[in-house]
């Protein structure tokens, strides 16, 4: 992706840095070469955003030709509400009373200069204004009621840096340039960015630190500029053309927000906020897979005028499942009329509607991975040791996961493969595994997964690093055909 920035006088922008074209607005707004230009990031330096001036039709213009435009216009109008920007910034008020508590002054102004300051002792700061406020250059006016209060935030006109500050503006602006690509990619200019959100600290991510290195290496051979984010990187969604998410999901979580966000910023994502509405609450999932006759073992949604019929219905022991559960917790086995009462007092204070299911013994479960609406690897999860489910949260840390294979889709019975499909093509279109029990040949799908585990050494054991490939070229397809149509708008 091009790197353009864009000002009014070529003579207010003096450094040059690798990989950064310098263009005068003029030029960016009326000449057709850059009207035809499908891959680019705008950074705008104008002097003024102004409406209808010459900064606002740079971003303006920008979005309208499928660039991307730091600021963006709606950052802009951000920027002129004072109601707005405090709406904004109430998440960082424990910030920003840590990072100027020091100061006896009454008002202080804090330049922010690609996300930095020329103190160190402000940089959290000016990272999260700048995380909140995507413009280069930001003027950030304090000032002290009770408490230190952000009063206002503004752009900083390039002609206006002190003199005595270019030094630190230089060296910033070639580390946040740098930041914007793959390092070393002098040759092959990288095409496309990929945001892969994660979270270091989770216990049992659905993918391993070994596959997500795959991932890496799979999309930069793609050509993709590729970064590993994680939560606090919410505002930065726009740098990117698509988000990959491979911390597990939930709707009531900031994964579902990120997919939120990036879907509406029109980004590729997988999953998509869709996908993680349906799959992860399992009574969207029973009633849509029932209503589609996609086998599944002998369910009943329970509330609290149809508890008592529960035992009748699916017989005992039976198992009971919270809306969105995953990974075998929130999931319950009610072996007596006891055990039965008491987790259905439990989950039903929680929420109004709980899953009931009749409890079906397999010595494994199938997990089909499905793509595009096609079969991508099947796996053979086998139950942890002395338990009824794949995990037991508790047992001893080495019987905490059953065993699993990979087999080839050769050795799966077709009644799998096809139930599998069946049940995620009523999903979407997107990256999900779909977990089956195979019973006196019958597949019966238990729950469809829409942030499936791909670990190095099992999902991919059969295909090995193409199976990597194949999911960032689906990726790249999506960013192309979401070009296209823009393109053709």
């Amino acid at each position: 992706m091009r790197k353009i920035v864009v000002v009014d006088n070529p003579k207010d922008w003096g450094p040059k840095i690798e990989d950064v074209e310098v263009v005068d607005a003029q030029t960016y707004l009326t000449d057709t070469t850059y009207t035809d230009i499908k891959n680019a990031r705008i950074f705008n330096l104008c002097r003024s955003y102004k409406y209808q001036s010459a900064g606002y039709y740079v971003s303006l213009l920008a979005e309208a030709r499928g660039h991307k435009s730091i600021p963006s216009v709606t950052t802009m109008q951000d920027l002129k509400s004072p109601t707005i920007v405090r709406a904004i910034t109430v998440e960082i008020n424990d910030l920003v009373q840590k990072s100027l508590a020091s100061l006896r002054s009454k008002s202080f102004t804090l330049s922010i200069y690609f996300g930095q300051n020329v103190a160190a002792k402000y940089e959290k700061l000016c990272k999260q204004l700048h995380d909140l406020f995507q413009a280069p250059l930001l003027k950030a006016q304090f000032v002290y009621k009770d408490e230190w209060v952000l009063q206002s935030i503004s752009p900083i006109p390039v002609n206006e840096i002190p003199e005595h500050h270019w030094r630190y503006v230089i060296k910033f602006a070639k580390a946040y340039f740098a930041r914007h690509r793959f390092s070393g990619a002098r040759i092959t200019r990288k095409t496309y960015d990929l945001a892969i959100l994660v979270d270091p600290n989770e216990k049992e991510p659905p993918s391993d630190k070994k596959a997500i290195q795959n991932f890496v290496e799979a999309a930069e051979a793609q050509g993709f500029y590729v970064e590993l984010i994680t939560k606090d990187d919410y505002r930065r969604l726009a740098e990117f053309d698509a988000l990959f998410i491979r911390e597990t999901t939930s709707v009531n979580h900031h994964t579902y927000k990120f997919a939120r966000k990036a879907y509406a910023d029109g980004l590729v994502v997988i999953d998509d906020p869709v996908s993680i509405l349906r799959c992860t609450n399992k009574v969207y999932l029973a009633e849509l897979l029932t209503k589609a006759k996609v086998s599944v073992p002998k369910t009943l949604i329970i509330h609290k005028d149809n508890r008592e019929q529960v035992e009748e219905e699916l017989g005992l022991p039976c198992v009971l499942k919270k809306p969105d559960s995953s990974f075998s917790q929130g999931v319950v086995k009610a072996k007596d009329r006891d055990a039965l009462k008491k987790e259905l007092d439990k989950m039903l204070a929680d929420s109004e509607l709980i899953i009931g299911q009749e409890f079906t013994p397999t010595d494994f479960d199938w997990r089909i991975g499905i793509l595009d609406k096609q079969p991508l690897y099947a796996c053979r999860y086998y139950m942890a040791k002395g338990h009824w489910q794949i995990y037991n949260w508790n047992g001893k840390k080495q019987d905490t996961e059953g065993d699993a294979d990979t087999v080839p889709f050769e050795e799966v019975p077709f009644h799998v493969l096809h139930t599998a499909l069946k049940a995620a093509n009523l999903i979407g279109d997107g990256l999900y595994g779909v977990d089956l029990k195979e019973i006196d040949g019958k597949a019966y799908v238990i729950e469809v997964n829409d942030n499936p585990s791909i670990d190095s050494g099992c999902e991919d054991k059969i295909l090995k690093k193409d199976l990597y490939a194949a999911i960032i070229k689906s990726i790249k397809r999506r960013i192309d055909n979401h070009k296209n149509i823009r393109t053709d708008e």
